[in-house]
Formats: structure tokens, C-alpha cells, sequence
């Protein structure tokens, strides 16, 4: 297990440590099969972060052991991999730029299983490039409530002329982001986000709640509209996530909704959906929309 590997990965050079180190006990699934994922993935995968500032999740021994939460860029880092300074409070953190397959695999060799990008471009943090939904259900709810509020979301966003795209959260929940790429702040939207919430809740209030107290959320889904914010981040589209499988947060077309049951993709069959689909979330990068106003 401690042996290493060097590879060439675009012409930059890499040390790849402790392959076959399993970081999925249930499913036997190991580092190197991480590193595999995640390269074969990004041709889809890396258009989602690119130019982003990155948090890092790390699974350094594997999902049953603990994690932790890395924002500035490590000072092992190779030189090649970009990053971006971004004032936060009263200090400046140097967040790491996934912008190539090198430096994905750098990131997957460091057992960042999780990748959460921000919602805005690292030259502008405070100009968020979606609108974002975060759909959180409580216990007995599930994936298929999700379903049910992410069409009521749909239906109410196209009556404001916005189209949206949903993934599915890779855990228990759903994402829905209508793409902006216009000129807007987070001031603008997440205010925007909160008063949608407010609006399913006040029409569905036996399914959906807004606010952020626990309490209230068994059985129904909440809208989580602060996602809207520059120091929070989403876990990103094709992201592995860590549960007992390797599954993956994966983006849907909206005919699939209909059946919830079936939502669930590890990182084999997000592959194979990719391979014959493409990117089903290619909107939300090449989608210019206004914000209305309300």
C-alpha cells in the first residue's frame, strides 16, 4: 500500500501514493480507482469548476474515518496548480483553481473525494453565475419528495422566464441551479431564493418549509436558499460523494424525476451516462439569464 507511482498527466509530472489504499470499505473501492473517476470524468467534470474557487473535502482514510475541510491551497502544492486570493472577513485565503485534468488528479491523489466549488468565478466572488437550490428533506421525506418540489420550483421559475437545470446531491437530497452568467450579485439573489422558498412553503406547507430549523423539517423538504452566499459552496456537479458507495452527484434530464426510486448513480454508471449523453448540465455554463425583478 505505501508504494508510489510516478505519471505524466499532460505533461506535468505526479507522484500518485497508496493506490490501492480502499477509502469505500462497503464497496472495496480504492484511491486509485478515485483517480480513475475522476480522470475519465473530466472532459464533463471540469467545465463545473474551472475559474472557481475550490474547497476541499479530504477523506485522507477513507469515508468511514473522518474528514476535513481544506480552503487554503496546501503548501505542498505543485507550482503548475493555479490558485486565486480571495479576501474572506479579515483574512485573505488562497483557494485552489481545479482548471486541468493534472491538477484533478493532484486533488483525487489527495483524497479529496468531495469537490465544492463557489457558485461565482474566483475573479469576482461576489458575482454568482446561478441561482441555487438546495433540497434537503427531512426524514421521512425523501428523494422523491425532492422530486416533487424540484418540478414545483421548475414550474414556478418558468413563469418567471428562467429555465433551471437539477443533479441529484450524490446523498440523500437534490440541487436545482437556474444558470445566470449575467451581471448580478449575491445581494440580488439570494433574497431572490429566500422569497421562492417562502412562496412553495406559504402554497405547500404539508411539503415543503423554508427555514432552517430542524424541528420543523421532519417529513417535509427544505428549500435551502442560503446556498445564495460567497462563503458557502455546493458540491459540484459529477463530484463523488462519501457514503457507503461512490456515488456521484449527478445531473438529470427532467423526464427522469418520474421515477425517483432510480436516482441513485455510482461512479460506474455515471461514467457510462456520460459516455452516452454527455453533460446534462451544460446549460447551466452556456445559459445567459436576468434575474426578474420581483
Amino acid at each position: 500500500m505505501g508504494s508510489a507511482v510516478e505519471v505524466d498527466v499532460e505533461g506535468r509530472r505526479l507522484r500518485l501514493t497508496n493506490l490501492d489504499k480502499v477509502l469505500y470499505p462497503e464497496a472495496g473501492f480504492t484511491k486509485g480507482q478515485v483517480i480513475d473517476y475522476y480522470t475519465r470524468a473530466a472532459p464533463w467534470l471540469l467545465g463545473h469548476l474551472r475559474g472557481r474557487a475550490l474547497t476541499l473535502k479530504r477523506y485522507p482514510n477513507g469515508v468511514e474515518s473522518g474528514h476535513f475541510y481544506e480552503k487554503q491551497k496546501p503548501s505542498h502544492a505543485p507550482e503548475w496548480v493555479r490558485s486565486e486570493a480571495i479576501q474572506a472577513g479579515d483574512k485573505t485565503i488562497d483557494f485552489v483553481l481545479c482548471d486541468d485534468v493534472a491538477t484533478l488528479v493532484w486533488l483525487a491523489n489527495l483524497a479529496d473525494l468531495e469537490l465544492h466549488p463557489s457558485l461565482a468565478l474566483a475573479r469576482d466572488p461576489d458575482a454568482p453565475t446561478v441561482l441555487a437550490f438546495d433540497l434537503d428533506p427531512g426524514p421521512p421525506a425523501g428523494i422523491a419528495e425532492c422530486c416533487e418540489v424540484a418540478l414545483l420550483l421548475r414550474e414556478v421559475l418558468s413563469q418567471l422566464g428562467l429555465e433551471c437545470f437539477v443533479k441529484t446531491s450524490g446523498s440523500k437530497g437534490m440541487q436545482l441551479y437556474a444558470p445566470l452568467n449575467t451581471e448580478v450579485t449575491y445581494e440580488d439573489t439570494k433574497p431572490f431564493a429566500h422569497g421562492l422558498a417562502r412562496l412553495l412553503e406559504s402554497r405547500h406547507k404539508d411539503l415543503i418549509v423554508s427555514v432552517m430549523k430542524k424541528s420543523l423539517r421532519p417529513g417535509k423538504v427544505f428549500i435551502d436558499w442560503s446556498q445564495n452566499d460567497r462563503h458557502k459552496t455546493t458540491v459540484g456537479a459529477y463530484s463523488l460523494r462519501a457514503r457507503d458507495r461512490p456515488t456521484v452527484s449527478t445531473p438529470l434530464s427532467w423526464d427522469e424525476l418520474d421515477d425517483p426510486g432510480a436516482l441513485s448513480f455510482d461512479s460506474a454508471e455515471v461514467l457510462a451516462r456520460l459516455e452516452e449523453h454527455g453533460d446534462a448540465f451544460a446549460g447551466v455554463l452556456e445559459t445567459e439569464q436576468e434575474l426578474p425583478n420581483l
